[in-house]
């Protein structure tokens, strides 16, 4: 095994035994919301996955590794540092690693240690992507370049939409990564439910979408699959009002000079204050929809091994 990879008992017998076993990121526990609903939050998805019948796999740096598979003392740790723990995509990783550091893993950093661990299946919050004006700022997510390289199936409510999706989906076509809407032919835009942009395809079960994802592999094709799970009804934020606090949360950004990796929890946050907690709460709802949604699929492939 990778010198700098650790993964739990119960994630090694899983993937050794062809269980189903969804892995799950912790930047959104470090960064993505605050304490203590980020452990809770981290908590009740861990519980949505095992409901639905397969293996959570929550992956962080912790002292120098991988670690696939924390245990609640480990999500603890996580999110009372909060924002101490460093954001870490793939650039960050040669030199956390060698150093010894901790590291909240990103979209881009849990598909590579899912990978490594053998893990097909991701559920997450929403993926990062081209970031508006990137025109002039070159501001695009190492998101979609581990996508078009990582053979792991993400899961997730779309892209963030404080990103020009628009843009995104034009990159995500280049890179040759599929864009898979659940029940839906229009890409959901985190809080809320449409966007205006159409998906590549639409499937309408957990049984369809593992099947794409076998095929895939079996074909011998490289890189990820992207399936768009919207927000449930009952939970999405109406698209005028999101719009609307996104650009002042954009604007409070540029006045205060925010760019690089703090933007986008400087957004979210910003957004939570402007919407008085309610994308907060529908930030939850939408991760623990999607950790439902990941751990069908994950059963479902399992099947078709």
């Amino acid at each position: 095994m990778n010198a700098y990879l650790w993964v739990s008992d119960e994630v090694q017998k899983a993937v050794s035994c062809n269980r189903p076993v969804v892995a799950l990121e912790s930047t959104i526990i470090s960064h993505g919301m605050p304490y203590p609903q980020n452990v809770e939050t981290a908590v009740r998805v861990e519980k949505m996955i095992r409901e639905n019948g397969a293996v959570p796999a929550t992956i962080a740096i912790l002292k120098g590794k991988l670690c696939v598979g924390i245990d609640a003392e480990q999500i603890e740790y996580l999110g009372k540092k909060g924002l101490a723990v460093p954001k870490a995509s793939r650039r960050d990783l040669p030199v956390l690693l060698s150093r010894g550091g901790d590291g909240a893993t990103t979209v881009t950093t849990t598909m590579i240690a899912a990978r490594m661990a053998g893990i097909r299946v991701f559920a997450t919050g929403g993926v990062g992507g081209v970031h508006r004006g990137a025109q002039t700022t070159m501001d695009i997510s190492a998101d979609l370049e581990e996508l078009a390289r990582t053979d792991v199936a993400v899961v997730c409510a779309g892209v963030k939409s404080i990103l020009d999706l628009g843009l995104t989906l034009e990159y995500l076509e280049t890179k040759g990564v599929p864009v898979i809407g659940y029940q839906m032919e229009e890409l959901p835009a985190f809080y809320c439910r449409h966007s205006g942009f159409p998906v590549d395809y639409r499937l309408n079960t957990a049984v369809e979408i593992a099947k794409a994802i076998h095929a895939k592999a079996v074909a011998g094709l490289i890189g990820g699959m992207l399936i768009a799970n919207p927000i449930p009804p009952e939970y999405a934020m109406p698209e005028d009002e999101m719009n609307a606090c996104i650009n002042r949360a954009l604007a409070m950004a540029n006045e205060r000079g925010v760019k690089g990796k703090e933007i986008t929890p400087f957004l979210l946050d910003a957004i939570k204050t402007l919407t008085e907690g309610k994308s907060l709460a529908a930030n939850i709802q939408l991760v623990l929809n999607n950790a439902k949604l990941g751990a069908q699929i994950a059963c479902e492939l399992c099947k078709l091994k």
